[in-house]
């Protein structure tokens, strides 16, 4: 398996099959936008810290455990990737000022790729600021919980997805349905076992996130995936 959130993983997820990659974005200490998913640098690079606290000429000189010659990319270079047949589930991550967002939406419209790009967040402040500037864009918001009235919530501040942990989604399946009538997909996240890709499948999710795609495509294409028309999307992380 590619160390996570590095260009060559999202490439290799692509090779893969999957049309869709997900990615976590947070500024560095000034201001740029990187692909980093832990709050500090500790456990995927060679480094120590917060991310925050870090430059981005500071992160892109530390390396990658496992992969000779990677480093953390920033969100601009992720975004030069994106075709007609890429597309980027991209998680705004922790706190975030207006500012910090408008970079994040800027960085996807300077590259001419904006329309690929999906953002989400568990951060409701966060998409207040998104919606705010762009009031037109789509985004999902990310729960650890399902909420006990999930469409009442994301009507109210105007997510048309809802992504929880694929837990939860096994656990109340139902929840699904009540969604998808409302016209809210849902993406569960992060499941790599097929015991759990066919409840999910079941429960008739839009989209499932893992870090092993072409096992999920592989499973999607045999008997038990059943190689339905309608299967959920893989979204690899």
């Amino acid at each position: 398996m590619v160390p996570e959130n590095t260009l060559p993983a999202f490439l290799a997820a692509w090779e893969s099959g999957a049309t869709w990659v997900e990615a976590d974005t947070q500024p560095t200490a000034d201001g740029i936008p990187v692909i980093l998913h832990d709050d500090s640098v500790n456990r995927t690079t060679t480094g120590s810290g917060p991310v925050r606290a870090h430059t981005a000429d500071q992160l892109a000189a530390l390396g990658v455990p496992g992969l000779p010659g990677s480093h953390v990319p920033r969100l601009r270079e992720l975004v030069d990737l994106l075709t007609p047949q890429r597309a980027l589930l991209l998680e705004i991550k922790g706190r975030h000022s207006a500012g910090e967002v408008r970079v994040v939406l800027e960085t996807s419209r300077a590259a001419g790729r904006a329309a690929r790009v999906f953002p989400q967040s568990f951060e409701v402040p966060v998409l207040k600021h998104l919606r705010a500037i762009e009031p037109t864009m789509p985004f999902g918001l990310l729960v650890e919980e399902i909420d006990r009235d999930p469409v009442t919530r994301c009507r109210a501040i105007g997510a048309v997805a809802y992504n929880p942990d694929y837990r939860e989604v096994i656990a109340r399946p139902t929840v699904v349905a009540d969604l998808r009538r409302a016209g809210i997909t849902v993406a569960a996240w992060t499941s790599d076992d097929p015991s759990e890709w066919e409840l999910l499948t079941r429960a008739g999710v839009d989209a499932i996130i893992t870090n092993t795609p072409a096992e999920l495509l592989a499973w999607q294409a045999t008997s038990a995936g059943r190689g339905r028309r309608d299967a959920p999307s893989v979204v690899t992380r």
